[in-house]
């Protein structure tokens, strides 16, 4: 098992705890059942333990590299501007399917799958999300997971460590390469427990969910599977070839490990270890641009949850009877590339972004609760799909960066 690739021993933990879903499906109070599904929370749980002081540490080493402020504005900029035009590429993408394929005309839901808008927290105006990336503590930040606060305060803290005197700085950037050194390390033996974790989860993902469900909303889950589907298979190669000159697939071959962990996990966030891993090993981008751009891009990019609330505002409406005039569907456009980023770090971030959207649109939290109860019920696999979307176009935005910057790519694999 030792000698195998990391990606091909977590693609076999998946077979194998599909299999063992199968198996126990019904059966969940077994203790050999428990037992199995225990590794995958245990996995999880390792994998959030780093996330904070990762983030951090890489953070603020990567910004602190940047010998000048011009060049940190230079690479903000451009990871803005990239993380911007893939998620409304995306978007359009989801809005163009979901008129062709129209999934929600003629679905019939049962009324059982009725969910609670009232239990999401929402964030406020656009105002106010700007406002909430400054933390009032950035201890408190870090404890209750606030991405946004993370990164403002580690951004910053970097930038005034470049403006020390170079003795002060030279040792307090030592001090801080070497603790991401060992969160680095702390991840990697982390990462070896992959195959273990994943096999929890997708026994767990597979025991627990039913199929008939997709008989009721099958052209929904196409529909959105279909539009994830072209963004990572034509849209990003094709960006990644424009902008590198390299085979596309020379980086899905270094992103598989990283690709096969979102899958299992359902979490940019918890899956940016191995992505950090996969872009500097495999791909061969520099710390000094991965350290601040994929940590950026785990929390505001989301191209796959845009694509997502796009195409599920449609079918909702559709569901509904509603036709959606051109201008109600340009505000959808808007509302969910907005929303994409400033429900980042929001519990239940998807279900959130689709009343966000809804409501932009007129709808009234009690007239779609009923069918995003039944588009959650199909969610997890899609889920799954958004999240393997969303940090593969990380990886893509991080490698474009490089090369921008000057770096060479993929050198010891043409």
């Amino acid at each position: 098992m030792n000698k195998l690739k990391l990606h091909h021993q977590i693609i076999i933990a998946m077979i194998v705890g599909s299999l063992t879903g199968f198996l126990f499906k019904g059966e969940t109070d077994s203790l050999v059942y428990n037992i199995i599904i225990s590794m995958g929370i245990i996995f999880i749980r390792l994998l959030k333990m780093i996330i904070v002081p990762l983030i951090f540490s890489s953070i603020v080493v990567g910004v602190s590299s940047i010998a000048s402020g011009r060049a940190l504005g230079r690479i903000g900029l451009k990871t803005v501007a990239y993380y911007f035009l893939t998620s409304l590429l995306a978007i359009l993408i989801g809005l163009s399917l979901t008129n062709l394929i129209a999934p929600g005309v003629g679905t019939t839901l049962a009324s059982s799958n009725a969910f609670d808008p009232s239990s999401l927290s929402k964030p406020g105006s656009i105002g106010e999300i700007l406002i909430r990336m400054i933390p009032l503590n950035p201890v408190h930040a870090a404890s209750t997971g606030d991405m946004l606060g993370i990164i403002f305060f580690s951004i910053l803290l970097g930038v005034s460590m470049t403006r020390l005197e170079d003795g002060s700085n030279s040792f307090v950037r030592k001090f801080f390469e070497s603790f991401f050194k060992v969160m680095m390390k702390m991840t990697e033996m982390i990462i070896k427990l992959a195959p273990l974790g994943v096999l929890g989860l997708i026994t767990k993902v597979v025991a627990t969910t039913g199929l008939a469900i997709f008989i009721s909303v099958g052209k929904y889950v196409v529909t959105i599977a279909l539009g994830l589907s072209i963004h990572i298979l034509f849209v990003l190669p094709f960006i990644f070839y424009v902008f590198t000159g390299k085979n596309p697939i020379l980086h899905f071959r270094a992103m598989a490990p990283a690709m096969a962990t979102a899958f299992s996990t359902s979490s940019s966030n918890a899956t940016l270890p191995m992505t950090i891993k996969c872009v500097e090993k495999n791909a061969g981008v520099s710390n000094k641009v991965s350290s601040f751009v994929l940590p950026l891009g785990a929390t505001i990019n989301m191209d796959g949850t845009a694509l997502y609330e796009c195409a599920g505002v449609l079918f909702i409406a559709q569901v509904l009877g509603v036709d959606l005039t051109m201008y109600q569907q340009l505000v959808i456009v808007v509302t969910a590339l907005l929303a994409s980023i400033g429900a980042a770090g929001i519990p239940s971030a998807g279900l959130v972004m689709i009343f966000i959207v809804t409501q932009a649109v007129g709808f009234k939290d009690q007239e779609v609760a009923l069918i995003v109860g039944t588009m959650l019920a199909v969610d997890r696999p899609l889920d799954m799909f958004r999240t393997v979307v969303n940090i593969f176009s990380d990886s893509v935005g991080t490698s474009l960066i490089a090369k921008s910057e000057g770096e060479s790519l993929y050198d010891d694999m043409d």
